[in-house]
Order: C-alpha cells, then sequence, then structure tokens
C-alpha cells in the first residue's frame, strides 16, 4: 500500500524567478481528493534581463542557475520525491545559448529542463481547472501574465476553446521590449473572443495580480473589479520604486514589475471588456503538478 500523501514537486524557471513547489497529495476523510501545498522556494533571477536585451543568457546567470537547481534538486532528495518537472518557459525557449545553458545546469545539478512552447504552457496552466469552480454557462479568459509572456486560455461551458501566447510580459516591458505590434496582435486577440464570446470574465495568474489583490483587502472568495485594479495601478504609478518597497513592504525583484503587471491586466481588461477579475493562488507550477499526477495515474492503470 502507497504511503500517504504522495509528493509532487515542480520547478518553474520563469522569466523573473525560478520557483521550486511541493505539492501534497492525498484523499480526505469524505475520499475527495486534496492537493495541498506543503512548500514553495522562489529565487529572483531575472533571466530575461539578458535574453530580452542581448538574445542569450550570460554565462554569470547560467552559473547562478545550474547551482539553483543544484539546491533544489538536494531539496527535492530531501524531501523524498521522486515525480517531479522542470519546465522552463519565455526566457529560456528565446535565448539562443539554450541548449549549452540547458547542458551546464545538467553537468551542475542533473536536472534536466524542459523548454515548453507557449502553447504547451497555455496547456499546462488549463490542468489547474479553475474554470470547474465557477459559473459554468459563463465564459472566462484566464491570463498569465509572466515576466517574458502572458498565455492567454480561454474556456467556456466549461472546456478550452482557445489559447495563445504573446511576448507580453513585465520583464520584457520594464526594459522597453515590448513592440508595437505586439500589442496590436494581443488586442486583436482580445477583441476578437469578445466578438466571439460576448461576456467574459478573467482569471488572473501570477505573483504580480495576487500581490495587488491581497492589497485591495478583497476577500479571496471575491472578484476584483476592472476599477478597483485601475485605482491600484494609479497607486503604485504615484510611488517610486523605494517607496514601494518602504510602504507598500514589497520585495524589490516585485517592487518594479508589478507596475507593468498592473498594466499588462488593464490593457486585457480594456481590449476583451472584462469588468472583473478572479485571482485564485494558483499558476503554472500548480498546472505542472496536477499534469504529473495524471500522467502517474495512467501508468498505475
Amino acid at each position: 500500500m502507497q504511503e500517504l500523501p504522495k509528493k509532487i514537486a515542480a520547478i518553474d524557471i520563469g522569466s523573473n524567478a525560478v520557483r521550486l513547489l511541493i505539492y501534497h497529495i492525498y484523499p480526505n476523510m469524505q475520499g475527495e481528493l486534496v492537493f495541498k501545498k506543503f512548500a514553495l522556494t522562489r529565487v529572483p533571477l531575472r533571466l530575461g534581463e539578458d535574453v530580452f536585451a542581448e538574445g542569450r543568457i550570460s554565462k554569470t546567470k547560467a552559473h547562478l542557475l545550474g547551482k539553483t537547481m543544484l539546491a533544489f534538486k538536494n531539496l527535492l532528495e530531501v524531501h523524498g520525491i521522486a515525480d517531479w518537472r522542470a519546465c522552463a518557459t519565455s526566457a529560456m525557449r528565446e535565448a539562443e545559448n539554450r541548449e549549452e545553458v540547458r547542458a551546464e545546469v545538467w553537468k551542475t545539478s542533473g536536472v534536466d529542463i524542459n523548454i515548453i512552447e507557449g502553447e504547451e504552457e497555455a496547456d499546462l496552466i488549463f490542468e489547474t481547472h479553475i474554470a470547474d469552480k465557477l459559473d459554468p454557462s459563463a465564459a472566462y479568459l484566464y491570463m498569465d501574465v509572466g515576466g517574458g509572456s502572458t498565455e492567454l486560455t480561454l474556456f467556456s461551458k466549461g472546456n478550452k476553446q482557445f489559447s495563445d501566447s504573446f511576448k507580453v510580459g513585465t520583464v520584457r516591458l520594464l526594459h522597453g521590449k515590448v513592440g508595437e505590434a505586439e500589442w496590436q496582435s494581443m488586442k486583436e486577440c482580445l477583441k476578437g473572443l469578445q466578438r466571439s464570446f460576448g461576456a467574459i470574465e478573467g482569471i488572473g495568474s501570477g505573483g504580480n495580480i495576487i500581490k495587488i489583490k491581497k492589497m485591495t483587502a478583497i476577500p479571496e472568495s471575491k472578484p476584483m473589479s476592472q476599477s478597483r485594479l485601475q485605482s491600484m495601478y494609479k497607486r503604485l504609478s504615484a510611488m517610486s520604486f523605494d517607496e514601494r518597497i518602504r510602504s507598500l513592504n514589497l520585495n524589490p525583484d516585485r517592487a518594479d514589475v508589478i507596475l507593468p503587471a498592473a498594466e499588462i491586466f488593464l490593457f486585457m481588461c480594456k481590449h476583451a471588456q472584462i469588468r472583473q477579475i478572479w485571482v485564485p493562488k494558483t499558476g503554472l507550477s500548480d498546472g505542472i503538478i496536477r499534469s504529473i499526477y495524471a500522467q502517474s495515474l495512467q501508468k498505475e492503470r
């Protein structure tokens, strides 16, 4: 008989930070499956600074990534976790030296990095099934804003109807690396979704929107209105970088990217005519966990 709980982990190598998320999975007394977050370790490497400016990951950051993966690998062994996966998104997939970096990380840590495309990233986000807990008759646009890209996934009647990825992200925007053509492409996409599906509600994903929602003091079970997001954007815009750290108690690697994140979400709300955003505390890492668990069930059958 398998020892409970089942332990699964995900490593998310993003453009702003690298995260190790560990879940415990077990049935409760009613026989319902519980996915419980057990531990989260976050390192703000900000690989996107290199890639979006120079097109490649520097030797320094490649070395630090290898050291980070070695530390994560040790944590996985300490926790006794055999089922895990390491996924890299926008910064790694755009780096011209990505294969060199992968090889160095493998040599340093024994961690094999899976560089995933935007479509797979959106599909992994779909694995969280957040829309299942909301009104099944409504249309929801899942908006995952990362450091290098934004993944959009449209749910309608409980099914995924559309997904796409755009090179619009917080680190990229912070360094002036989002071109007008990419904004226009996203705008046309959002308007097209609104025409096709009518009234759309938003589901926001990412550390920045979670932090913004928390600062509004809106209960976790309630959505955040577009007007409330606009108010928070104005408040953040009126503060300097130092003031966001001192007054709002934000970490430095959050204090700069939170403003472009709010800008991106407001852009999407405007063009898809989204009036409110649900903000669950889930994202790509959670989707990776559920994907691994689903695969493990198939192997056991």
